[in-house]
């Protein structure tokens, strides 16, 4: 799963286009019986922050509040927001009107937004938008019940401050409506690789990385609950690094047994891998800049962890890499790319791409088209430049590609892209696959849905196998983005 899910959609069928819509997912979890108050929780786009809204829920859960799937029942609304694109950010004020018409029937009803969104307006958000009484960056969740105190008190409440050591690394999240078989374990916060057109380093502060040994504890919980497999998230998972705390940045001030001790993301993964042989492992997002062949060749050492690397390239131009400020070339990313194959030669690779960012040419549009051709992804997530007050790109770079020019440029990325999905879902017509089922078909209640480890998803015929089952799955067709196919049995990994 990649995890920036940045409000565009994978390609799922060869007829479907980008869908820009923020998509909010509400978010439920039985609580205690002694709760009197009902929490209802909506997340919006990247997996960080439906991460984060489990570590809110448990935070919550200890305060008196059951999580309720509706909104007429709430007495505390909370949502969870990401600034990437104004539209998104847009959409999220639609959704307070509605809360607001909630609130005249519900007068007690109190609404925390929080979130990137949140860090990014702060005051902004209490002064424009007259029913928001808190506002809660992603460093502070655990001021929560505070917070919660004031605006009970009839005060509005902000806590915005960003962290230098917060990983919520002593929480244990509350797996929200879960299939009981995947799961997200946070292992980085933040962001030290200053892209132009990225609010992650403002909203999210500097990169720090989470304890190994809290993150082995949250997997081990998970195991022992009868969850399959896990997907390490981070903003940057390959510049984890962890010696005994502290920013990435300062390493460098280590002493030389916190150096010659420390954790990089390779060795982490071995290390995850290795302790739970039987537990599926994917991790997301990287960068091309960081991303090691270590870490490569884990992942060839490991058949539990999964051939699926999500790879941004953004462009495929060099001269608008560099005003993006990617710290690669594409020359770099193509050698990478080589590498990958070379090492694992089934692994899927998937891509994000910003068609339309300032200055951009038809020739830097040309050789991100050659980009694709050249890589051939499995799938991708495609998105026009959107400008993004507080990035540099939106402080010192005129937006001036014209709106049509980047529709039209991003249709033809999406072409490409639509094209290769099905070069790369043919390739597995004719092979046995190991598919872990998650759940019913959304086109047929007859079959199961699971994902191989390209993470490509695969449907087949029920019979009596269950969710939470490992099975081999012999192809026979496929779409674009589905394979399709019959069990013919278990797998090993049962």
């Amino acid at each position: 799963m990649p995890s920036k899910l940045f409000y565009t959609q994978r390609i799922t069928k060869m007829e479907k286009t980008i869908d820009e819509n923020v998509q909010g997912t509400t978010l439920v979890v039985e609580g205690k019986e002694t709760n009197k108050r009902n929490l209802y929780i909506e997340s919006y786009g990247c997996a960080m922050n439906f991460s984060d809204s489990e570590i809110v829920a448990s935070i919550l859960a200890t305060e008196g509040f059951n999580t309720t799937q509706t909104l007429e029942e709430a007495d505390l609304v909370l949502v969870n927001t990401c600034s990437i694109r104004d539209k998104a950010e847009q959409t999220i004020r639609k959704r307070l009107t509605e809360y607001n018409k909630v609130k005249k029937s519900r007068p007690h009803l109190k609404v925390g937004v929080l979130g990137c969104m949140a860090e990014r307006l702060k005051d902004k958000l209490l002064d424009e938008e007259k029913i928001v009484d808190m506002v809660v960056g992603p460093d502070a969740y655990k001021d929560l019940p505070n917070l919660i105190k004031e605006v009970d008190s009839g005060r509005d409440a902000v806590n915005v401050i960003l962290s230098k050591d917060e990983t919520y690394g002593d929480i244990a999240p509350v797996r929200l409506n879960t299939n009981g078989v995947t799961a997200f374990v946070s292992i980085t916060r933040g962001c030290d690789n200053m892209c132009t057109f990225c609010v992650v380093p403002f909203t999210r502060g500097r990169e720090r990385s989470r304890d190994p040994q809290s993150i082995l504890a949250e997997i081990k919980e998970l195991s022992e609950k009868g969850f399959k497999e896990i997907t390490l998230l981070g903003q940057n998972v390959d510049s984890y690094l962890w010696y005994g705390g502290g920013l990435k940045k300062n390493f460098e001030n280590a002493s030389e047994m916190q150096k010659a001790t420390a954790t990089n993301f390779s060795k982490l993964l071995d290390t995850v891998a290795t302790a739970y042989p039987k537990m599926r492992i994917r991790f997301s997002t990287s960068n091309p800049q960081d991303m090691t062949l270590d870490v490569i060749r884990t992942m060839a050492a490991h058949k539990n962890i999964c051939n699926h690397i999500h790879l941004p390239v953004q462009s495929g131009s060099n001269r608008i890499l560099k005003e993006m400020n990617r710290l690669h070339t594409i020359e770099e990313y193509f050698e990478l790319i080589d590498n990958i194959r070379k090492i694992i030669p089934d692994c899927a690779i998937s891509q994000d791409i910003i068609s339309g960012f300032p200055t951009e040419t038809e020739e830097d549009h040309a050789d991100t088209l050659k980009a694709l051709e050249y890589v051939k992804y499995d799938f991708g997530y495609m998105y026009a430049y959107s400008e993004r007050p507080g990035t540099l790109a939106g402080r010192k770079m005129e937006d001036d590609v014209p709106e049509p020019t980047k529709k039209r440029r991003l249709s033809e990325i999406i072409a490409s892209q639509r094209s290769h999905c099905q070069f790369r879902t043919e390739k597995h017509v004719g092979k046995i696959q190991e598919v872990l089922i998650e759940g019913t078909s959304k086109k047929s209640k007859d079959e199961w849905m699971g994902r191989n480890s390209q993470s490509t998803v695969v449907v087949f015929p029920k019979e009596d196998y269950k969710v939470g089952d490992f099975v081999n799955v012999q192809i026979n067709d496929c779409t674009s983005a589905t394979l399709k196919g019959i069990a013919v049995g278990y797998s090993d990994n049962n």
